[in-house]
């Protein structure tokens, strides 16, 4: 049964696309996908060996407050996916909108990422990157493929909130609130 109970007095939709139909690359998907707004984090671990990891995520989301869970999803082809096994702690760091530069810093792969970042410890060693929103400390309770990603499940054991202006991403660019 489908109701209609309000008057549209706009233009009409345009014509509705598939996913994937004439659009192989997925460029126009990820184009409408970028409309909704979204927060900047970078997850931190330590890996057992000592060696520091960091990734940008824009695909961050909480998930249940009873028990406190929280979900990311990393590119299988990362090379920092693996760090982030069973049960490894974990730090969703969430950028002030000062943070642009750690957010294209932690997006990019290769070098050392934390050269010249200053951060403390957290739980299991992973890094907590100074002058942040907030800062989410978990351990991984579960994988599960997603796709071309790896979809990660998180149970909160610690947070604080410093209550700053995030850092945006909407439409491919970085963005900041702007008061009216």
């Amino acid at each position: 049964m489908n109701v209609n109970n309000t008057k549209n007095d706009g233009p009409p939709l345009p014509e509705r696309e598939q996913p994937g139909e004439d659009d192989p690359s997925g460029r126009r998907l990820r184009k409408m996908l970028g409309q909704f707004a979204t927060g900047v984090a970078v997850i931190t671990t330590c890996e057992d060996n000592g060696r520091l990891v960091g990734v940008t995520c824009n695909s961050f989301t909480s998930v249940s407050l009873d028990p406190p869970l929280i979900l990311w999803s990393v590119a299988n082809t990362s090379s920092s996916g693996p760090a982030f096994s069973k049960g490894k702690a974990f730090a969703v760091n969430i950028l002030a909108a000062t943070q642009e530069d750690l957010a294209l810093r932690f997006a990019r792969s290769g070098e050392d990422k934390f050269d010249g970042t200053t951060w403390e410890q957290g739980l299991g060693g992973s890094p907590l990157l100074e002058g942040c929103v907030a800062y989410i400390e978990c351990r991984v309770d579960d994988r599960y493929p997603g796709g071309d990603h790896a979809i990660i499940l998180g149970a909160v054991e610690r947070f604080v909130n410093l209550e700053r202006d995030p850092l945006l991403f909407h439409s491919g660019e970085f963005r900041r609130f702007t008061q009216p």
